[in-house]
């Protein structure tokens, strides 16, 4: 079961399972990016299932999603006040933080952190 969340977008419902799965990502040495999102927010479901194709496109990245109002500790932590932001992390060092759906810029940040995704090279 431990490899299931690759290529996916891991949604964190409680704050155990955020603190469980950045933990994760942490250890492991991986770039882990958090959508903080809302699901009555257009951008955020526009930018969706473009994010869940980075998932799979990027299977050595961890992709987390947070609803806001659902985990507004954790959107508070991350001093979250738009939505869609993506924050990405790697060893517990918050990166860069991207507000709003710039699909271009989040990909050149996915990239710039993590390189070219293996089938790339192909």
């Amino acid at each position: 079961m431990a490899g299931a969340a690759e290529g996916t977008v891991i949604a964190c419902h409680t704050k155990e399972e955020f603190d469980a799965q950045l933990a994760k990502g942490n250890e492991a040495g991986k770039l882990v990016i958090i959508d903080f999102m809302s699901p009555s927010c257009p951008f955020c479901l526009e930018i969706a299932p473009v994010y869940a194709e980075w998932a799979k496109k990027f299977p050595s990245a961890v992709f987390l999603e947070v609803n806001v109002f659902e985990l507004k500790e954790v959107a508070d932590f991350y001093k979250i006040d738009g939505m869609p932001t993506f924050v990405f992390i790697k060893n517990g060092e918050t990166l860069e933080t991207i507000e709003g759906p710039e699909k271009d810029e989040i990909l050149d940040a996915i990239k710039k952190y993590i390189g070219t995704p293996a089938s790339a090279s192909a």
